[in-house]
Order: C-alpha cells, then structure tokens, then sequence
C-alpha cells in the first residue's frame, strides 16, 4: 500500500484501473473549469463515486484509501486549519500582505453565492474529491506498480498539474498574480500545488484523509472570507486616508 503498511490484498489490474480513473479526473477537471463550474459540486460527487468504484473493482478497501482513524484525522486536521485561519487573520491585517488576498473571484460574488463557494462549491466540488482522489485512489493503484515514495510523487505531479486551468483562471482574476505573467504563474502553481500534496499524503499517512480534508477546507474556505476582509481593510484604509 503506498501509505507504507502492508497490503491486505493484491490489486487487479492495476494498469486498467489507474487508466480508467485518470480518465475520470481529466473529465471532471474540464467540467469543474470551463464547462459546468456551478456544477461542480455534482460533477465531483458522481467522479468521487466512480473513483471509488474503481478502487473497490480492483480490489482496494476503504482502509487502504485512508477511509481510517476519524478522531486523529480531527485532532490533525483542526489544529492546522486553526493555523490557517490565525495566519490569513494576519496577512490581512498587515497592508504589505493584504492585497495578495483580492481575488476578483471572489470579490465579485453575491453574499449568497459566498456562503455558496465556502460551504458546497468548496466541501463538496473541490475538497471531496481532490482528497479521494489524489490521496486515496491514484496513491494506492500506483502503489502496487512503484514503490511508495514514487507512487506518492506520481500522485502529487497529477495534482499539480489538475491545478493548470485554475492557474489560468486565477492569472484573469486576481491583478497581484497576473503582475507575474501567465506562464510564470502556472509553472508556479504547479511546482507549488505537487509540493503541498505531497504535504497532505504525509497528513493522510498519519491521520487518514479527514486530516489533508480539514487543512484544505480551511484553505480554500476561509480564502473567500479573507478576500472579503482585505477589501473591507483596504476600504477603511482610503477613508482614513480621505478624512
């Protein structure tokens, strides 16, 4: 298993059922970016449940997949997100760091589709099913081609690279990350996305999936109320200035 533990069952055709979810993904990733994005929380369900599917067809357990150890995934993944939300807290207060926080994406929603992007689109369109499955399915149908390092490389380069059309869209939305050029921007995200999976499959190796979950909620979640906050500081800021 790539988590390092002892398989309890050998995979059958690894091959075939690697192929057939990386096809599932690079469906979901076109749907949730440029076809269908107010769907994607459907989208990512139903490719959460073929993604499990496939596992249990080849013969993976729910364990296996880090379906395991609920109340340390908790203990983990809450102490991180506290962290997350102490360190957004500041970048927004601090006038140097507040800007790298206005994201037109989010800037730009209704109060409704703010709660909407921060409790369904996030949970469920994005967090579900980038945790399934790049840190339960790919690591384990790698794992029983390639060692477990390799297996969890493998896993994580396909995640940075399911961040390309996200880059793209951010580099139109958000005037601080444009600033850097598109190219620049994407080979970033890439380079930055691969190297915080391979972040949280440690935080799955120790906590199972709820423990990556709760960091990445908290991450993309309290991004949108960041956005608001920065905005709201930097408002009150040109009053101040104006008075």
């Amino acid at each position: 298993m790539a988590s390092g533990q002892a398989r309890p069952r050998r995979v059958r055709r690894p091959g075939a059922a690697l192929g057939a979810a990386v096809g599932v993904l690079a469906a979901a990733n076109v749907l949730n970016n440029t076809v269908a994005r107010r769907y994607a929380p459907l989208t990512s369900a139903v490719a959460t449940g073929a993604l499990l599917l496939i596992a249990r067809r080849a013969g993976v357990g729910a364990r296996d997949l880090g379906f395991a150890s609920p109340a340390r995934g908790a203990l983990i993944g809450g102490g991180l997100a506290a962290a997350v939300a102490a360190g957004y807290t500041g970048g927004v207060l601090l006038p140097p760091t507040r800007r790298l926080f206005m994201d037109e994406r989010a800037l730009a929603l209704t109060r409704a589709r703010l709660f909407e992007e921060a409790l369904l689109q996030v949970p469920v369109g994005t967090v579900l099913l980038e945790e399934v499955a790049f840190r339960g399915v790919l690591p384990e149908l790698f794992g029983h081609s390639f060692k477990p390092r390799t297996a969890s490389v493998a896993s994580n380069l396909l995640f940075g690279l399911w961040h390309v059309l996200p880059a793209l869209d951010m580099a139109r939305a958000n005037p601080a990350a444009a600033g850097a050029g598109a190219s620049r921007l994407v080979a970033g995200t890439v380079a930055t996305t691969t190297l915080a999976g391979l972040g949280f499959h440690e935080l799955r190796r120790r906590g199972g999936l709820l423990a990556p979950a709760l960091l990445h909620l908290a991450t993309n979640s309290l991004g949108f109320v960041a956005a608001r906050g920065a905005r709201r500081m930097d408002v009150r800021r040109t009053r101040r200035s104006a008075g």
